[in-house]
């Protein structure tokens, strides 16, 4: 009886090990199933992202592009500015040297007037205008000269600029081929 009953406990056991054993595998089947959708499911979400990835890279690349051309159109238009305002500055200077010429009218027309004290009287109101105009012109020349010296400074600035963004859209350049 004894033999019987360690060979039914020997029995029971195995028979107790083969059902967890069989439990066990079925939990990690399951398991492995569940791990297996999540890899699935993360991998289809990467994907996704990925090739929003490489659409947001060439948008900003030819955005970049864009950015570039209107600098270089900045730039170009902004050294057409200056020439001009160079222009405009020389021509205040040849307006002033040509103001500087009514005083010494204004002194001869002053001579006259012994002879034409009217023509003297008119003169010297002309004379104030004169200096007011004058004086009204060297601050325009200063503020020619001001609005060139700020012109050349964006020129600078701009000219930095399109080079910063160069720079930045060179790497974009070299992924362009990859890009669809």
């Amino acid at each position: 009886m004894v033999a019987e009953d360690v060979r039914r406990l020997v029995i029971s056991t195995v028979g107790r090990l083969g059902r967890e054993t069989q439990l066990h595998l079925d939990e990690r089947y399951r398991h492995f199933w569940v791990t297996n959708l999540l890899i699935i499911i993360i991998s289809i979400l990467l994907i996704v992202v990925a090739i929003f990835n490489v659409y947001y890279i060439r948008v900003l690349y030819q955005d970049l592009n864009v950015i570039v051309f209107n600098m270089d159109s900045m730039h170009t238009h902004l050294r057409v500015v200056k020439g001009s305002m160079d222009e405009i500055t020389h021509r205040v200077e040849s307006f002033d040297r040509h103001m500087a010429n009514m005083d010494e009218i204004n002194r001869h027309t002053s001579s006259m007037s012994d002879s034409l004290p009217r023509i003297a009287n008119a003169m010297r109101d002309m004379s104030g205008e004169v200096h007011a105009i004058r004086n009204e012109m060297a601050v325009l020349q200063g503020s020619m000269i001001s609005i060139d010296q700020r012109v050349v400074h964006m020129i600078g600035g701009v000219a930095s600029m399109r080079e910063n963004v160069h720079q930045i859209a060179r790497p974009m350049g070299v992924m362009n081929p990859f890009l669809p």
